[in-house]
C-alpha cells in the first residue's frame, strides 16, 4: 500500500506542470529506487543481530538483507500498473495526459483493491469491505484532486 500511495503522490507531483509521460515515468522509476534501496537498508540495518526465526542464532548481513529484500518487494512491485500506462503514453499509444490519468486513477483501483482484500482476510462483511475499499482508495483520490487542483 505504502508504494502505490508512493507512486500516486509522485505521479501527480511530477505531471502537475504539464510533463510529458515520459518524464513522469522517470521521476517515479528513479525516486521509487531510490526509496527502496533506503527501505531495504534500514531494513537490513533494523535486522542485524536479531534471532534467526529457525535457530538461536542471530542474523548475520545476508540473512538480514535477504528478508529485507523479499519484505520489500511489494514497493517496487506497487509501481508495475502505473509504470505501464506512463510507458504507453511514452510509446505514443495514448495521449501523455491520458497515460498519467490512467497511471493516477490505476492507483486508486489498486489502493481499493487492497483494501478490500484486506477486510476479506479479516472475514468481515460484505459492507465493510467495501468501506474499507473505499476508505483505503481515497488515499489515492487525494492524490487525483491534488493534480486537478495544481493543474
Amino acid at each position: 500500500m505504502y508504494g502505490t500511495i508512493l507512486v500516486s503522490g509522485l505521479v501527480a507531483v511530477s505531471s502537475a506542470h504539464g510533463e510529458a509521460s515520459v518524464q513522469v515515468l522517470i521521476t517515479v522509476a528513479v525516486t521509487l529506487l531510490v526509496f527502496w534501496g533506503s527501505h531495504v537498508y534500514a531494513g537490513t540495518v533494523a535486522r542485524l543481530g536479531d534471532r534467526a526465526h529457525d535457530s538461536s542464532a542471530t542474523m548475520g548481513m545476508r540473512s538480514a538483507f535477504g528478508h529485507s529484500l523479499r519484505h520489500s518487494f511489494g514497493m517496487l512491485s506497487s509501481a508495475a500498473v502505473p509504470a505501464l500506462f506512463l510507458l504507453i503514453g511514452t510509446l505514443r499509444i495514448v495521449p501523455d495526459g491520458l497515460a498519467i490519468d490512467l497511471a493516477l486513477w490505476s492507483g486508486v483501483v489498486i489502493l481499493a483493491l487492497l483494501g478490500y482484500v484486506a477486510f476479506l482476510r479479516r472475514g468481515s462483511s460484505l459492507l465493510v469491505r467495501i468501506a474499507g475499499a473505499v476508505g483505503t482508495a481515497s488515499f489515492g483520490v487525494v492524490f487525483v484532486v491534488l493534480k486537478a487542483l495544481v493543474h
